[in-house]
């Protein structure tokens, strides 16, 4: 059954929820299709829905970051399942590119178009990248990801260099028994790379709790051993994700931590996420979604769609139950963009 939330003026145009956090970050999942099987997210591949509605439109798109803009916005990550696999992926880019207020435009993605696309990326807009390399081994990348593209991912963020993309974030998701031990392994890769490692915590969703309770593995180990090894954490902008970043004066890279499980880790939320058929998620965890498809029709509804988004906000959770073993209702993650 879909939610929809009373129409009422709501705050003062900005996103701001009822614990004061303040949203200036939009993640768009543009497609919930992905091309690759990786085993802690889509281990059987991509199932599409028996009943199928279309992913958002271009003008639906343009609509939604507009009203996103207008409210505070200032970067918009497009994520999937995998984005570029949209064939309209650069106009898409374009287009949230161009809307007013948009300062930054991140990219998630597998790679695997990342040689042959990064510089068309570039032109349509896309300020930043995240790829994933879950292992730096080949048999064991193409083990947890059920493709053998590492060749191809590895050319791609070469490629990006050359284009002039100035650092290339690269995720990894930690998981004990397939790449635990690479941990030296992605330090001596970023010695003389500028990539920032970020090494993600496996995080438990309804379909995969074996799994996690098999190979999760907390990021405090590796954040211990970056301490003690005369790394230094740094301070946040406004604008940046959940990681801890850490940065060492010998090395050219930088470390990223993901951990969900810490505590007060909701306390500097800063972003909200859509999914590709315009439901919006105050949180990763937890809830089916609020409508927003109904209200990106026309442009004449944008104050309605401003004033739905500032009411859900209002809902909000202080912070996510994760650690208590509650994934709410998210059967897996590529759903909603991760």
């Amino acid at each position: 059954m879909q939610q929809f939330i009373p129409v009422k003026t709501v705050g003062d145009g900005r996103l701001v929820d009822p614990f004061q956090r303040e949203y200036y970050y939009l993640r768009l999942s543009v497609t919930d299709m992905c091309n690759f099987r990786c085993n802690y997210c889509l281990p059987d591949g991509y199932q599409p829905e028996s009943v199928r509605s279309g992913f958002l439109s271009l003008h639906e798109i343009r609509r939604l970051v507009r009203a996103f803009s207008e409210l505070g916005a200032e970067k918009v990550r497009l994520t999937g399942g995998e984005p570029t696999l949209r064939k309209d992926f650069l106009a898409i880019a374009e287009t949230v590119r161009a809307q007013s207020g948009i300062t930054q435009l991140a990219l998630t993605t597998n790679g695997y178009r990342m040689a042959k696309d990064v510089q068309n990326w570039q032109r349509a807009g896309v300020t930043s990248i995240n790829v994933s390399v879950d292992s730096l081994n080949p048999n064991v990348f193409h083990a947890i990801t059920g493709v053998d593209k590492f060749a191809d991912v590895m050319r791609g963020i070469e490629k990006a260099f050359e284009v002039g993309y100035q650092k290339i974030k690269v995720n990894a998701v930690l998981m004990k028994e397939w790449n635990e031990k690479e941990f030296d392994l992605f330090l001596a890769w970023i010695k003389d790379k500028p990539i920032q490692m970020r090494f993600i915590e496996l995080m438990q969703t309804g379909e995969m709790d074996h799994f996690f309770h098999r190979h999760h593995l907390s990021g405090q180990l590796l954040a211990e051993k970056l301490r003690q090894n005369g790394w230094q954490q740094q301070a946040k902008s406004y604008l940046d994700g959940p990681a801890k970043v850490f940065r060492h004066p010998d090395y050219c890279g930088e470390v990223g931590l993901i951990m969900p499980y810490e505590k007060n880790f909701c306390a500097s939320c800063n972003r909200l996420r859509v999914s590709a058929k315009g439901k919006l998620h105050l949180c990763l965890f937890g809830e089916e979604g609020i409508d927003l498809r109904d209200l990106l029709q026309s442009d004449e509804q944008n104050s309605l769609l401003q004033t739905r988004i500032s009411a859900a906000l209002q809902g909000k959770r202080e912070h996510h139950f994760l650690h208590q073993g509650d994934s709410g209702v998210r059967n897996h993650l590529a759903s909603i963009g991760g």
